[in-house]
């Protein structure tokens, strides 16, 4: 239980709209509380820590100058914003983020007026903000925009691509560079924020801008007006000649936890037109040591006691799919040298670190940039190397036009591990891998593929190593169903499926990591099962001949119906002339909220009931299909 009377003047806050009545004495001791509120809910329940930690002063200070949610701020991602939620009326409900029926992980328009923009991928809020500012002046309106966006999210081009718009369009538009790095730098600290409030302020504005001729008459003052801004410039020359050569007015570096400098730094700039971007230094897991000293470990957590922090997990036997690939990777690149890793700024995340420490020579993190991902694989393969682009399935979408241009058209052998595929649950549907058997199994040249379980996904992974051309192994998050991974790097069979059971009436043909659940309602049904495989290509004579014993043909896939594995065995099918009834289990045509996995599964009725149930709904629309002979 939460203690009582632990945190007096946030409790005070239910909305902005009290934080701006309260005098800014006050605003350092809220940030004290915040901070401590934060800590121990997540602690609590999970979640995403160390950003929000690191973000907590500069929250109170956009909420305290902008007149939000009149005023739009735009979040890049999200694991900054439990702050922001916690300020905008949904304090109470914190405990409640990322699961089934509480608060989303990330702002989501639909939750509360003051998340103007939704966001789960990066680098999109600067032009989201730009949006908003532009849609501004057409309609006559004095609202701000304000986009906060992260040091990482900056590497991401659309980030620049909205920058160089904003300057050519003049918007009124501010953009905040969260630089959230391990330590601040040298040049922030008192003199560098001094300085940076007196260029923000309208008087240094006006001696730059408005008031030159009367400067030209005053050689002294021009000249101490110059040397000031060219003192605070001097401390970070290269992003300012950066900013300032794409038109946009740069401030900073600021210190992120000096509350009474970002105020009237803020206060100073909310006064200005025109693009400008204030480079705030934070500390991400700011204020509980453990998180400043492992950022990574502690960017989002399950329940733990602070007083201890982390804890290694309970499940030593425990093998997910991110380290079979991790494993496989470092086997694979120890027999052949010409294998190069290329991960969009998910190292940790898809099982590459023991590969980053022992192969650091074919090892390439490209930041948030996974069109550059793409190409880059690209090139390589060009150049005889043999690539492999790790990336979770939801942010493969960003490298499409990659995909298929780059790689695709020009056949060449990349091997795409795509990671958390299908439902992945807390983080919801921004990061689900809802979409890709669809977006992949339409390209020509690829061959496409989805392990029903570990041992499958390594030798998968092997398969589509020796191909020349492009592949992709699609595997969900988190273990599989425990099957035992084998040391070699052997290949299967391409376009083999693998039949597992042997049934009557209703052949279920099954993709990737539902066949354990079909497998469950098979052998309620007395079905046969097909352990498919392969998505593309797909095995036209187990098709054929599940067609030709059966009545009613089911397939099952953790994607989207709607052109999935399921509509590739229809067309199938249809090409050929072959009449059987078929049906199809997948996602359907909505966004499934957050969850756990298990949960999400259920709600979509992919786990084993959900699957038996449907399934004998078909085959009860078949009169005879279900008789027992």
């Amino acid at each position: 239980m939460m203690r009582q009377n632990t945190y007096p003047l946030l409790e005070t806050i239910d909305h902005p709209e009290d934080l701006r009545a309260l005098p800014a004495s006050r605003l350092a001791p809220l940030a004290e509380e915040l901070r401590s509120y934060l800590l121990e809910t997540v602690a609590q329940n999970g979640g995403h820590l160390g950003a929000g930690l690191g973000t907590v002063e500069l929250t109170i200070a956009l909420h305290y100058i902008y007149q939000t949610p009149q005023d739009r701020l735009v979040w890049d991602v999200g694991h900054q914003t439990y702050p922001h939620k916690i300020l905008t009326g949904r304090r109470q409900q914190l405990a409640s983020i990322r699961k089934t029926g509480g608060l989303s992980p990330f702002p989501k328009r639909e939750e509360s007026p003051y998340d103007c923009f939704g966001t789960g991928h990066s680098s999109t809020s600067i032009s989201a903000a730009l949006g908003m500012a532009l849609a501004a002046r057409s309609n006559g309106s004095d609202s701000r925009a304000v986009a906060i966006i992260g040091d990482g999210a900056m590497t991401g081009g659309m980030a620049f691509e909205a920058m160089d718009h904003a300057g050519d369009a003049e918007a009124d538009l501010l953009i905040i560079l969260n630089d959230n790095e391990m330590s601040i730098s040298p040049n922030v600290g008192a003199l560098t924020g001094h300085l940076t409030r007196l260029l923000s302020g309208r008087i240094a504005r006006g001696l730059r801008e408005g008031g030159k001729r009367v400067l030209d008459q005053l050689p002294s003052a021009r000249e101490l007006a110059g040397r000031v801004e060219a003192q605070v410039k001097s401390l970070a020359a290269s992003p300012s000649s950066l900013f300032e050569a794409l038109n946009i007015d740069y401030y900073g570096p600021v210190d992120g936890h000096d509350m009474d400098a970002l105020v009237d730094v803020l206060r100073n700039l909310r006064r200005q037109k025109g693009p400008r971007l204030l480079h705030v230094v934070t500390r991400k897991g700011k204020g509980y040591d453990p998180a400043e000293n492992d950022p990574v470990g502690y960017h989002g957590v399950s329940p733990f006691d602070p007083s201890h922090g982390l804890q290694p997990s309970g499940r030593p036997g425990a093998v997910s799919y991110s380290q079979v690939f991790g494993d496989w990777l470092c086997d694979m690149a120890a027999r052949d040298q010409r294998l190069a890793a290329i991960t969009p700024a998910m190292r940790e995340g898809s099982g590459m670190v023991r590969f980053s420490k022992e192969h650091p020579g074919q090892y390439f993190d490209v930041g948030i940039a996974e069109q550059h991902a793409v190409t880059l694989a690209a090139g390589m393969a060009c150049e005889g190397l043999r690539p492999v682009v790790a990336i979770y399935s939801t942010f493969l979408q960003r490298g499409y036009d990659q995909l298929i241009h780059d790689v695709a058209l020009q056949n060449l052998p990349v091997v795409f591990a795509i990671d958390r595929a299908g439902l992945v649950g807390p983080d919801g549907a921004t990061h689900a891998g809802s979409f890709d058997l669809s977006y992949l199994r339409c390209i020509p040249n690829m061959t496409v593929m989805a392990p029903a379980d570990e041992a499958e996904c390594r030798r998968m992974l092997s398969t589509g190593y020796r191909l020349e051309g492009p592949s992709a192994i699609r595997y969900p998050r988190g273990g599989g169903p425990g099957v035992a991974v084998p040391e070699d790097l052997e290949e299967l069979p391409l376009g083999q499926a693998e039949l597992r059971r042997q049934g009557r009436g209703i052949a279920i043909l099954a993709f990737g990591s539902l066949v354990p659940a079909a497998a469950a309602a098979a052998e309620e049904l007395d079905a046969s099962l097909v352990n498919m495989r392969f998505v593309k290509p797909l095995d036209g004579p187990m098709i054929e001949r599940m067609a030709a014993g059966h009545k009613l043909l089911v397939t099952v896939e953790e994607n989207a119906v709607a052109g999935g594995a399921g509509s590739g065995v229809a067309e199938w099918l249809a090409e050929r002339g072959l009449q059987v009834p078929i049906r199809h289990i997948g996602l359907a045509d909505n966004y499934l909220p957050h969850g756990s996995r298990e949960d999400l599964l259920q709600a979509a009725g992919l786990d084993a009931n959900g699957l038996l149930r449907r399934i004998r709904r078909f085959a009860e629309q078949q009169p005879g299909i279900l008789e027992r002979s």
